[in-house]
């Protein structure tokens, strides 16, 4: 049956590519407009183009030590049969590559849409949301194209997920990095951006006199679109794979590859569900365009049930167990849906607060927004934890006394928890395509002011802008509520994998994950810990790139004369090639701190102790990456009401109080709180890739 996952992967690529062919070929408009498109697709290939080959270069090393450690081991423990191949080092690569591969195309394509979206934009409503949607839809299906292809095609190589583990791994590490980088530019040039043009000289967003203009519509396109693909991408295929993983010990008991081929079916109803609900995003000229991107959702999400049910009481003989698992798994992305819209929006009295708080002053703003922030991390937990209890027991999980004859009964569970997440992500596609949408009419409005366009155009982005930025709010969550489960999915995969190499049965080894162990204790405060350090390395990342800026574009207001008044032109580049050495130095300490703690921690505390970690990394990582996400754009829509005129409107003091909490909210929405994702999933994945290397090989200094 996995033909059909190959089948789908195709046609999502070849319809990415027709799509990309449908918006390459619509005008890219006047002389200015081109002018200032070439200056930001040479900064984004600039940027991503250093930071892939910085990257590859670590990628093929990381690759052969695979290859000479956990391969080897394979090979000298006999487990994958007699003779050498680097399975791990091999697949480990791919991963990377596809990954890369899916935010650079990603990237591109947003670039291009961007110019494209503003020229549309003068013939209305419809002509934009159709030419900035389609930009949008190319790097959702060249996301789950690559992904599902590159699964399948292992899978089918090799059948044993645990020998393409590295696939997903590869893929977590760019996606990591990519978050990484893509935040800290991003966030340097916006935070810069913002503080002096609007704070302190008084101009509007996107206004050409301000320097750093050019460099913030880069980051748009390096980190909110090629991060999020890379992200979504990496999420997917360790979703797949640690369902397949979970599915190996099923197949074993009864002999039945439907254990493993099942989410691929899921992922081949979904690509075709995406392509057919991408068709109802449309809208007529004065329309609602929230209504037209949520009929596309909706039509996703009811397409793939359907096609969730039929495949399942056919592969399953008529029990439908694991449907009602996935069903779970589409259930929480809805709750997560108007839980973000609740926190979020400014239609809603959380966010409104925070606007109402900022006529006492930045610090009031503040702490209303980290109240609100640290409140809006509750309850999306509470539904995750709801789901996984749900999940596993729908499944046929067993609850009571392990024995022998019922283990496989815990295996089911924990595979229905597994599927959930699959399921969760059948609506990936859509979602991502949404996601790219918001940057690229963020960009196209920028284009549009800064290329001096009727305010007629500026007033279609904007309305298309505020449609985006509730769904790139819905996105993040959605991104962290997928990563927390997938994590979850990873972490029994990494037990299982634990209990296979010591020779014990999964209950056994769970019985002795007790807190009663100082190794347990000492991995679940760490790994709190860990994603801690992790944030405040990303955070002070932007801080630095955020000084530099600040000062370069106080600089250039101060010493070049006449940018004020519009007859000097500012120095773009000077601004764009901080921003770049910034995020391409930040970069390396957190990432080196998610490859080297469950390493040192697994070699040197042993497996139970990396248990620990991984499980402390899970919960601390989900509820601070929430709170950063929904902190950060409550703060940045109650900025946006108070434009709407609430509170004495643009240029008011509450105005500026909104702008100073805005910045403070915009590295933990945009670079913090994102990078968190792939960095519990890498954790967890590298876990799992040296699990053998670490049953067999730890120093277990607590005894």
């Amino acid at each position: 049956m996995y033909w059909l996952a190959l089948l789908a992967s195709c046609v999502a690529l070849v319809v990415a590519a027709g799509t990309a062919a449908l918006v390459l070929a619509k005008p890219k408009g006047s002389g200015r407009m081109i002018e200032i498109y070439e200056a930001i697709k040479e900064g984004a290939k600039a940027y991503l183009s250093t930071q892939y080959k910085t990257l590859m270069i670590f990628i093929v090393l990381l690759a052969a030590v695979f290859a000479i450690t956990v391969d080897y081991s394979y090979f000298a423990s006999g487990r994958f049969g007699s003779s050498y191949f680097p399975y791990t080092g091999l697949s480990f690569l791919v991963g990377a590559l596809f990954s890369a591969l899916a935010g650079y195309v990603g990237m591109r394509v947003a670039v291009e849409c961007n110019v494209r979206t503003a020229n549309a934009a003068s013939s209305g409503l419809r002509a934009a949301l159709s030419v900035s949607f389609k930009g949008g839809l190319v790097m959702g299906l060249c996301m789950v194209g690559l992904a599902l292809l590159g699964v399948t095609l292992f899978y089918w190589f090799w059948r044993d997920p645990l020998l393409f583990a590295g696939f997903g791994f590869g893929g977590s590490l760019v996606a990591l990095f990519a978050r990484i980088g893509g935040g800290i530019y991003t966030k340097s040039a916006d935070v810069g951006a913002d503080l002096v043009g609007k704070v302190e000289a008084g101009i509007p967003e996107d206004d050409p006199r301000n320097p750093a203009v050019i460099a913030d519509a880069v980051g748009d396109n390096v980190g909110d679109v090629a991060g999020m693909a890379a992200d979504i991408f990496e999420t997917y295929a360790v979703t797949l794979i640690g369902a397949m993983l979970l599915g190996w010990p099923l197949y074993k008991q009864f002999n039945n590859v439907v254990f493993l081929e099942y989410p691929l079916i899921l992922g081949t109803i979904a690509i075709f569900s995406t392509i057919i609900g991408a068709l109802a995003v449309r809208t007529k000229e004065g329309g609602d365009p929230t209504l037209a991107i949520l009929r596309g959702i909706v039509v996703t999400a009811v397409l793939a049930i359907i096609g969730f049910l039929l495949a399942t009481w056919w592969l399953f003989g008529g029990s439908l167990e694991l449907f009602y698992a996935a069903l779970i798994g589409v259930v929480i992305v809805v709750l997560l849906a108007v839980l973000t819209d609740y926190y979020t929006s400014y239609r809603h009295s959380p966010t409104r607060s925070i606007a109402e708080a900022a006529q006492a002053g930045p610090a009031i703003n503040i702490i209303r927004g980290l109240a609100n922030g640290l409140e809006s991390a509750f309850l999306p937990t509470l539904v995750i934890a709801l789901g996984v209890i749900g999940a596993y027991l729908l499944a046929g999980g067993y609850a009571g006394n392990v024995y022998m004859e019922t283990l496989h009964k815990i295996y089911m569970g924990m595979y229905g928890v597994a599927i959930a997440v699959v399921a969760m992500l059948s609506i990936a596609g859509i979602i991502v395509s949404v996601d790219a949408y918001g940057p690229i009419v963020d960009n196209a409005g920028g284009i549009a002011e800064m290329a001096g366009l009727d305010p007629k155009v500026r007033e279609v982005t904007d309305a298309l802008d505020a449609v985006g930025n509730t769904t790139k709010a819905l996105t993040k969550t959605f991104a962290v509520g997928s990563a927390g489960l997938a994590a979850l999915s990873l972490l029994l995969a990494y037990m299982h994998e634990v209990a296979s190499y010591s020779n014990i049965r999964l209950d056994q080894l769970t019985s002795g994950l007790s807190l009663a162990r100082p190794d347990v204790i000492l991995g679940l405060l760490l790994g709190g810990g860990v994603v801690f350090l992790f944030a405040s390395f990303c955070m002070k990342a932007v801080a630095k790139g955020a000084f530099g800026m600040v000062n370069e574009v106080r600089r250039q207001f101060r010493e070049i004369a006449g940018i004020m008044e519009g007859k000097a032109k500012p120095d773009y580049a000077k601004c764009v090639d901080i921003a770049t050495r910034t995020a391409l130095r930040g970069m390396a300490l957190p990432g080196a701190l998610v490859i080297l703690s469950p390493i040192i921690v697994g070699f040197a505390f042993g497996p139970y102790a990396l248990a620990g970690l991984l499980i402390g990394c899970i919960v601390a990582g989900l509820a601070l990456a929430l709170m950063m996400a929904k902190g950060g754009a409550a703060w940045d829509n109650a900025k946006k009401f108070i434009e709407t005129g609430a509170f004495g409107g643009k240029r008011s003091p509450a105005h500026a109080a909104a702008v100073v909490g805005d910045t403070v909210g915009d590295p933990c929405k945009d670079t913090a709180g994102p990078a968190i994702n792939p960095m519990i999933k890498a954790i967890n994945m590298i876990s799992i890739i040296f699990a053998g290397l670490i049953v067999t090989h730890a120093l277990i200094l607590i005894p």
